[in-house]
This record gives C-alpha cells, structure tokens and sequence, in this order.
C-alpha cells in the first residue's frame, strides 16, 4: 500500500493535470466557434459552385474536348491518396479515424493491383500511415506554422496537386478528412477530386440552370474554374478539418477532465482509509504502552 506521501503527491500531481485539461478544453471550444463558423460558412458557396460546375459538366458530357480535370486520364492505374489530418494531438479518435478510412482505401487499391502514392497534410496522419505505407509518400504539407487557415493554403496544396497531375503522375485523387456535424460527431469522409466528380443538378435548381447562355463556352469556362474548384474543395475539406478537430479535442479534454475528477476522488478516500489507519496504529500503539505501565 502507498504511504501517506506518495498518496498526496500524487492527488496534487492529478489536480495540475485537470486545470490543464481545463484549460485546454476551454481554447478548444473557444476555437472551435471560430473554426465551426468558417466552416458553415463555406458550405452554400462551395454548393452552389458544384452545383454550376455540375450542370456546365452534364452539357460537356463525354465530349473530346473536355477538360482534361473533367474527363480525366482514360485510365484508373495511379492513385494519389490526399491525407488531410491535424498537426496536433490530443484530439481523441479524429486522426484515428482519419488515417483508418486511409488505410483501407489504401490497402483495396494495392489489393486490386494499382498504383499507390500518398501526398499528407498534418503531421499526425503521416505519423499513422507511415508504418505501413511510408513507402508510397511522395509529399508533405506542414501546416503547423499556419494560425488560421485561409484560401491560399489550400492553392498551395492544389498548386502541388495539379502540377502532379499534369505531370501525368497520377490518374485519380482523393482527399480524407473529417466533415463537422456537432462536438461530438465528426465523419470521416472520403471525396474524389481528380477526375472532378459533380452531381448533375436536380429539382429547381437544374430549371434555373436552363436560363443562363455562357460564354465563350463550356469548355473554356470549365477549363478556367475546374483547378479552381479543385482549391475549392481542398479549402472546403480545410476548414471542416479545423472544425472537426477542434470539437474532438473539446470532447477529448471534457472527459478527461471528468476522469481527473474522479481519480482524485477515488485517491482522496484511499488517502484518508490509510490516515485513519495511521492513527489508529498510533492510538492502539498509546493505549497498549499505559496498560504496559
């Protein structure tokens, strides 16, 4: 059994841990308001624009004179995987489960015989991919220095992609990240970029489509916007990433924080059990030396 001192070091060492998960609770939800509001924000641009982009896709159709971000290689053989994951930790399962959905794109792929490459955002999920595909990384983006994302983070990250894709070193790609629903869910999601995949436009949404006349056509305009829908998306994945993250290390930092609480509880009552044991040796040890007398 601890002695008494071991026992009250330990409580105090404990309580400073709970004021730092406190602590750390509180920035996260502070920044998670920031975070969430950014995110929400971006969502009605971002739909709207693969809404348009989506309607000018289903007129170009299967046309030879598509964009080459539209119609894509005519092969499926490489596969750049786009991992988007936090530069720190402390934030339960969401890199966890991040790198997870990952692997297992990862391993189907290699299972089918194609071409793997991973291009990591965050250096948590480099740290849980490189054991078992460290050897398919062909870049890194360090965002670590950066206080609050912003859209040319993103253009960075597409400038790199695009220029990859030009090079003819892949055929797909797809980003992993977690998309915001509330502090306590976060999903991880998986998004095709690279062929750009857009939903033709349903409803009254596809009517209004039908009054607007572009020009010049819809090639060129699909050949303008399609590398900046690609920044779009990686911007839009971004920001929900900040979001998601932010909320699972509130959720993280709550519960430990709870579980200091009754740590500390628990190690307060065997402190006192072994005090009163104490003293009642001592009493015992007294009582019996006046009889001896």
């Amino acid at each position: 059994m601890p002695n008494l001192k071991d026992l009250k070091n330990r409580i105090s060492s404990v309580k400073s841990t709970r004021k730092i998960t406190k602590a750390m609770q509180m920035v996260a939800a502070a920044k998670l308001r920031r975070a969430q509001d950014a995110a929400e924000q971006s969502r009605p641009y971002t739909e709207r624009f693969n809404a348009v982009m989506g309607a000018l896709a289903a007129s170009v159709g299967d046309s030879d004179s598509a964009p080459k971000l539209l119609s894509g290689t005519g092969k499926d053989d490489v596969h750049l995987l786009i991992v988007m994951t936090s530069e720190r930790g402390l934030c339960g399962g969401f890199n966890a489960n991040i790198a997870k959905l990952a692997k297992a794109k990862a391993t189907e792929l290699l299972g089918k015989g194609k071409t793997l490459k991973i291009l990591t955002v965050g250096k948590k999920g480099r740290d849980a991919i490189k054991r078992d595909f460290g050897d398919y990384f062909v870049g890194h983006v360090d965002l670590s220095e950066v206080k609050r994302l912003g859209y040319a983070d993103a253009q960075g990250i597409a400038k790199d992609v695009l220029g990859r894709f030009d090079a003819g070193e892949f055929d797909v790609a797809t980003i992993f990240y977690s998309k915001f629903v509330n502090v306590v869910s976060q999903i991880p999601t998986e998004q095709q970029i690279i062929p750009a995949a857009f939903d033709a436009p349903e409803g009254d949404s596809a009517e209004a489509t039908t009054l607007y006349d572009y020009e010049p056509d819809e090639e060129a305009i699909l050949a303008d916007l399609l590398p900046r829908g690609v920044a779009t998306q990686i911007f839009s994945a971004l920001l929900e990433n900040g979001a998601s993250e932010q909320g699972a290390r509130m959720s993280a930092m709550d519960n430990a924080t709870r579980n200091a609480g009754e740590m500390i509880e628990k190690l307060t009552i065997q402190y006192n059990r072994s005090r009163q044991a104490v003293i009642t040796n001592e009493l015992i040890e007294i009582i019996s030396g006046a009889e001896a007398l």
